[in-house]
This record gives C-alpha cells, sequence and structure tokens, in this order.
C-alpha cells in the first residue's frame, strides 16, 4: 500500500540545521508531485514546500524562502528537506504528502497520502 515515511527530526539550536527525509513506498514516485507541510501547536497546517515530479520545479513559503532546499531522489524513492538557518517559529511537526492533482499547489485537498510527521524543534 502507499505508504510516505518522515524521519530525519530533532532537537537543534536556532541559527542549525536539519535534513529531513521522506521515504516513499507502494507507488511510482517519479509520477508524482511531492509537498512538504508543518504544523506548530495550536496552528493551522501550512505548505512549506514542493517539488515536480521530474524534480525541475520547486516551490517555497515566503517564510522558508532562501534557508530551505526540498529535493528528490527518484531512484532512492525519497524526498529531502534541507533546512539552515534554523528559527525558533520553524518549530512544528512536519509532514510529506504526495499531490494527486499534479498541479504545484499547497491546498491540502490536493494531497492525498501523508506520512506521520517528524518533530523538529529549534530551541537553545
Amino acid at each position: 500500500q502507499v505508504q510516505l515515511v518522515e524521519s530525519g527530526g530533532g532537537l537543534v539550536r536556532p541559527g542549525g540545521s536539519l535534513r529531513l527525509s521522506c521515504a516513499a513506498s507502494g507507488f511510482t514516485l517519479n509520477y508524482y508531485n511531492i509537498g512538504w507541510f508543518r504544523q506548530a501547536p495550536g496552528k493551522e497546517r501550512e505548505g512549506v514546500s514542493c517539488i515536480s515530479a521530474t524534480g525541475g520545479t520547486t516551490y517555497y513559503a515566503d517564510s522558508v524562502k532562501g534557508r530551505f532546499t526540498i529535493s528528490r531522489d527518484n531512484a532512492k524513492n525519497t524526498v529531502y528537506l534541507h533546512m539552515n538557518s534554523l528559527k525558533p517559529e520553524d518549530t512544528a511537526v512536519y509532514y510529506c504528502a504526495r499531490n494527486r492533482v499534479g498541479t504545484m499547489t499547497f491546498q491540502r485537498s490536493a494531497y492525498d497520502y501523508w506520512g506521520q510527521g517528524t518533530q523538529v524543534t529549534v530551541s537553545s
């Protein structure tokens, strides 16, 4: 069955870096755009970044532009989120999700399968 499994979260100091991974199984990854989302306590889940099926197009939320980089290795069935210059406000559970509609969007209704999430905490 379709599965997405995030890993790589943890506790990091402000200004630090983390790399999140999203391992996909049960479907052909290179047919799908993939998105990263995050949800902080008491807040709505928000889109962070998304990448096209071939990796040729990427999109970022304004809050992470210039600090985060999304990439994918279809041969390894994995999508990555490289996070640099982390801030306390980046603290959240981070989720990857499969885009079912084929357009680059952060609308959650466009995504049909979600991972379980990985916690990122930025604190000194």
